[in-house]
């Protein structure tokens, strides 16, 4: 019984995706965090309960509807607010996607209520579940820092798309030539010379789809076709750029309706 009241159940990984440097996922019912600091940002959304914390000699909270972002190096603690504890997940992420610059008015609103970012927080996560899924997993990230220093630096960051076509444009030339290897975010803009956050906006805003959506709905229409050539879907998940078979399964499920074996054997 004591066993059941202090449950504990955690899951970490380090994904493939730039500026990640842990995933964390936990469940505790009574563990409370002593002081601490940690050299990475702490990106925290609460699914279950929540979470009360001391930053900075200031008491805080996790309300399920609330993005937490604690700064590097800033001591804080953690304790279960409500008698059920709480379910949370985490994002660790280094310098590279937030700045010190930050780390001021992040101590003083660590908590910030927006449901679109906290709905952002989520599918990011769900992405990062998933290897061969990194594009969509940075993109993802590279807009939820953009919202996030337009929380903390408001005059100086704007969220509203430009319309820019042409670097539309060269990015689906890229994805097009790189329909089975891929490419990740950082490398396609630095190829067409543009900010991550404004070549992902661009893209989505010309052709009502985000990067990954475009480079997934390539790679899955070649599938389509091997598929009705006859070969497995082992063979095809290999040729067409997915990570593995379950992979190729997901998406091919999520834009056809069947799984790839099933389609293969409705051919005629």
């Amino acid at each position: 019984m004591a066993a059941a009241r202090n449950r504990q159940e955690v899951s970490a990984w380090r994904p493939s995706v730039p500026g990640v440097t842990e995933v964390f996922h936990a469940h505790f019912t009574e563990y409370a965090y002593p002081m601490h600091v940690h050299e990475a940002w702490t990106l925290l959304i609460v699914d279950d309960g929540a979470v009360r914390y001391d930053l900075d000699r200031h008491e805080h909270g996790t309300p399920h509807d609330t993005v937490s972002l604690l700064p590097p190096h800033v001591p804080h603690n953690g304790s279960p607010a409500t008698p059920h504890g709480f379910r949370k997940r985490v994002l660790y992420l280094d310098g590279t996607r937030l700045g010190d610059d930050l780390i001021g008015p992040a101590v003083d609103s660590p908590d910030l209520r927006d449901p679109v970012l906290r709905l952002r927080v989520g599918q990011l996560h769900a992405a990062l579940a998933h290897p061969g899924d990194e594009l969509e997993a940075d993109s993802r990230l590279t807009l939820i820092g953009d919202r996030l220093r337009a929380h903390l630096r408001p005059r100086s960051v704007t969220d509203v798309p430009r319309r820019d076509p042409a670097l539309a444009g060269r990015l689906r030339e890229l994805l097009d030539e790189r329909v089975v290897q891929g490419i990740a975010l950082d490398e396609a803009a630095a190829l067409v010379e543009a900010h991550p956050a404004h070549l992902v906006r661009s893209f989505s805003t010309a052709y009502g789809i985000a990067p990954h959506q475009y480079l997934m709905s390539r790679r899955v229409d070649r599938a389509r076709r091997l598929l009705l050539e006859g070969r497995s879907p082992a063979e095809v998940a290999a040729a067409t750029g997915f990570y593995d078979q379950s992979h190729l399964t997901r998406h091919f499920r999520k834009l056809v309706g069947v799984p790839p074996g099933r389609y293969r054997n409705s051919a005629r």
